[in-house]
């Protein structure tokens, strides 16, 4: 790791399937479950549940861009889940669930709007990207069960049925991109 190491926050859907994958990549140092952009401080699974927090569930990820770019974490991001659903991946429904890039420095955000805008320009998906790009802002670690849930619980129902496709599409796709 290098002095240099930066956070990114993504919101994809369940937090338990973003994590699966990332704790998966070259360069990324740590991988957090957890809240953002809500209005409570220190929210609970429960408040989150409910929609009326305002939180999204995401992942904080810490990483070393010399081993990982920002443009490759968000090209996995853009890949391993749906960007055209509004508040919603898959069967889980709810603003928690909204698909969000939530940068922590200028440059960043810079990077993320160039790739939202290549996205847009390619055709990729049929319907248009919703995937908001806003400042980190009122961040909070899940609850200690949230944390490393995929590989505490791979056999458990959705974890087979949901995260493990993620982790078999980023392993397909992203070869290159995987810890040794």
């Amino acid at each position: 790791m290098t002095d240099a190491m930066q956070t990114l926050v993504l919101g994809g859907g369940c937090f338990w399937c973003t994590e699966a994958v990332y704790t998966q990549v070259r360069g990324v140092a740590d991988v957090e479950s957890g809240y953002c952009n809500g209005s409570l401080p220190n929210p609970t699974y429960e408040m989150v549940c409910t929609g009326q927090s305002g939180h999204c569930e995401v992942v904080k990820l810490v990483y070393d861009p010399a081993q990982v770019t920002t443009r490759e974490l968000l090209e996995i991001f853009f890949v391993i889940h749906d960007p055209t659903t509004l508040n919603r991946q898959g069967a889980d429904v709810g603003t928690q669930y909204r698909s969000g890039i939530y940068f922590t420095t200028p440059a960043q955000e810079v990077i993320a709007r160039e790739v939202l805008a290549e996205l847009a320009a390619s055709g990729v998906y049929r319907s248009p990207v919703v995937t908001e790009v806003v400042p980190l802002a009122n961040y909070a670690a899940a609850e200690p069960y949230h944390q490393d849930f995929f590989a505490r619980n791979p056999n458990q129902g959705y974890c087979m049925a949901v995260a493990a496709p993620k982790v078999a599409k980023f392993r397909k796709t992203f070869v290159r991109l995987q810890k040794e």
